[in-house]
């Protein structure tokens, strides 16, 4: 399943918080990873570097430098959901169709032809990029074969 970060926070220690597209916030402790990846103890040797850690441009990893990352699906299975942030509409439907393409084992490609929707659309889609129409987004809904509901508040 792609997972994608949008906010980092780094906290005491080797601890950041990521807020990731689905609006989960996970805590998660570097210094898990020690023993695996030594390299990632500089992170904690060196507070400077550890703090002006980013997220590449895509959202796939946490990088600090051209040595030093870790990717976004480790943290987010590996780490503590300490918190939610309501996610923007195009971030929630992104999520939605990544998660049900995991479960359906549906490829952007395979997703693409069923929808009759070009594959880099497919990717903006999931990225929560782009502000798709109605239509498009019941091709989607159609080709993975789910129902959206919509409840008012």
């Amino acid at each position: 399943m792609f997972v994608k970060a949008r906010k980092v926070k780094f906290l005491d220690g080797v601890k950041l918080d990521v807020t990731f597209q689905d609006g989960k916030i996970i805590r998660y402790d570097m210094s898990k990873q020690f023993d695996k990846y030594p390299q990632l103890i500089e992170l904690r040797n060196n507070r400077k570097l550890f703090l002006n850690g980013k997220i590449d441009q895509v959202g796939w990893a946490i990088i600090w430098n051209e040595d030093l990352d870790f990717d976004a699906t480790s943290i987010y299975f590996g780490g503590e959901q300490v918190g939610f942030e309501t996610p923007s509409l195009n971030d929630y439907f992104g999520s939605l169709i990544n998660q049900v393409m995991g479960e359906k084992k549906i490829t952007q490609s395979e997703l693409a032809r069923r929808s009759k929707i070009n594959q880099a659309d497919i990717w903006r889609l999931i990225k929560g990029e782009g502000n798709p129409t109605l239509a498009k987004i019941q091709k989607v809904l159609d080709a993975l074969e789910i129902n959206l509901v919509i409840k008012a508040k």
